[in-house]
């Protein structure tokens, strides 16, 4: 004997859950059964032998919710397999929380399915007012297309969201309405509506020019907004042409950006060494990160300088004076140099990343480790740097500055204290950096082996100047 229950459009849930319990309470293998929804093809079992009288049957309450997902599914066999694992449940409660069991896998598949769509429609749909001059509550319309049976599930959302409100979502099957709080649906077949009015163009043109091609992540777009409801977008139609241009406008915001520095900076840089040779670094754009800061921060010290001492980026108070190593952790270098012997002031000071990376945090500048691409980037003014101060070894402090004179930056600890020969060819002591021990909780530790890692520097200074 087969049965073949039909489910409706509207309540398929319902249907489904009364014919299963029906089923399943009389022990009807899921092989007698042809699930189908109401309006498909009947096949060779047309409406199927009558349901029998159902029996009492217990479940799994979690099995409930998940089956009131699963039947809003379009996937082939969504009925059918719930009433499989339906039958699996009867005696075993512990059956869905084995989420190894290939059929429950796939039932965990199909709710996440329904959950992410409805996310969707919560997210995309836009409603447009439609209230009559004489309406006591504004009414509004919608149009919005789901992949999957998600408008029942979905609508006691809205109705709290939008209870203040009459509204109207039309789907291509559903339309579902709310007026004065009570909910309604209708299966209807509608066609998209055409929801446009006078303030479209204004958006449109709001957002052609709040676009910002520097920004552009084109796969994050994608994935957040499907290309499926860009349709219903009145900014639809620019975004291709937008994305088209990116590379050009931003090209020509490049190429338009101040090439003059800010008078501040040119009373700093006036001072500075690095100023001759090395070209305008305020006008650098080749990271984001100069867009942040106040200023390039340059290096600082004698030419022929034998030590040049690599630091990893300006902090704040490097970024507001426009000169390295004047914050906490130059004052505390500064401390433990005259500790360990090393006349700073006969070395050129510099750092690995010229311009301060931090996070906003109230009226305070965090500071952000720069990326590897940021320190490659900046790479091409320490070299300058070299070239014009010809240095006899180098000392790089910290993982930044490691990265930017060996390219490795990994394992600063296991390298610190030894020598190893740099991108240059100059001979690179490894060391760290003296922000380490203002944030460590091991800062006498940490305080120890930086004085030692300086007294070693000291040495080879008196080695090179006795030569």
């Amino acid at each position: 004997m087969i049965y073949a229950p039909r489910l409706p459009r509207l309540g398929a849930f319902e249907a489904w859950r009364d014919a299963a319990r029906a089923l399943a309470s009389n022990d009807v293998p899921a092989d007698d059964i042809h699930w189908a929804m109401q309006g498909d093809d009947a096949g060779l079992f047309g409406d199927g032998a009558p349901l029998p009288a159902p029996r009492e049957m217990m479940v799994p309450a979690a099995f409930v919710s998940l089956a009131r997902r699963v039947c809003a599914h379009r996937a082939p066999g969504a009925h059918d397999l719930l009433y499989r694992v339906l039958l699996r449940c009867r005696g075993n409660a512990r059956l869905l929380g084995n989420r190894a069991d290939p059929q429950v896998q796939q039932l965990e598949a199909w709710a996440k399915n329904i959950r992410r769509d409805m996310h969707k429609m919560k997210a995309f749909v836009r409603f447009r007012e439609v209230t009559p001059q004489e309406a006591n509550r504004r009414q509004f319309i919608s149009w919005f297309e789901p992949d999957h049976r998600i408008e029942e599930l979905i609508a006691p959302f809205f109705a709290r969201r939008f209870g203040d409100m009459d509204w109207v979502i039309v789907t291509p099957q559903i339309t579902t309405r709310c007026a004065g709080g009570d909910v309604s649906h209708e299966a209807v077949q509608s066609a998209r509506l055409d929801l446009s009015d006078e303030t479209e163009e204004l958006w449109r043109t709001y957002y052609a020019n709040i676009f910002n091609p520097a920004r552009l992540k084109i796969k994050a777009m994608q994935s957040e907004m499907p290309k499926k409801y860009w349709k219903n977008l009145p900014e639809a139609d620019l975004i291709p042409g937008l994305i088209a241009g990116a590379e050009a406008q931003m090209r020509k915001m490049q190429d338009d950006a101040p090439s003059l520095p800010p008078l501040r900076a040119e009373r700093i840089l006036d001072r500075l060494p690095i100023r001759e040779g090395l070209g305008d670094l305020n006008a650098c754009a080749r990271c984001p990160i100069g867009a942040m800061a106040t200023q390039a921060v340059g290096g600082a010290g004698p030419m022929g300088a034998p030590l040049m001492i690599v630091g990893e980026q300006p902090g704040d108070r490097e970024d507001l004076a426009g000169m390295p190593f004047v914050g906490p952790a130059g004052q505390l270098f500064d401390t433990l140099a005259a500790e360990a012997g090393l006349d700073r002031d006969a070395a050129y000071v510099t750092n690995a990343v010229k311009h301060f990376k931090f996070t906003p945090r109230g009226k305070r500048r965090i500071h952000q480790s720069p990326h590897k691409s940021e320190v490659e980037a900046c790479r091409v003014w320490l070299e300058r740097e070299i070239t014009q101060v010809q240095p006899v070894f180098l000392l790089a402090m910290g993982a930044t500055a490691a990265q930017t004179l060996t390219g490795d930056g990994s394992a600063l600890m296991a390298r610190r204290g030894t020598v190893e020969r740099g991108r240059e060819g100059l001979p690179v002591l490894i060391t760290l950096h003296p922000s380490a021990i203002l944030r460590s909780e091991e800062s006498d530790r940490l305080r120890a082996l930086l004085v030692q890692d300086l007294r070693q520097a000291a040495r080879m200074l008196e080695e090179i100047r006795a030569l």
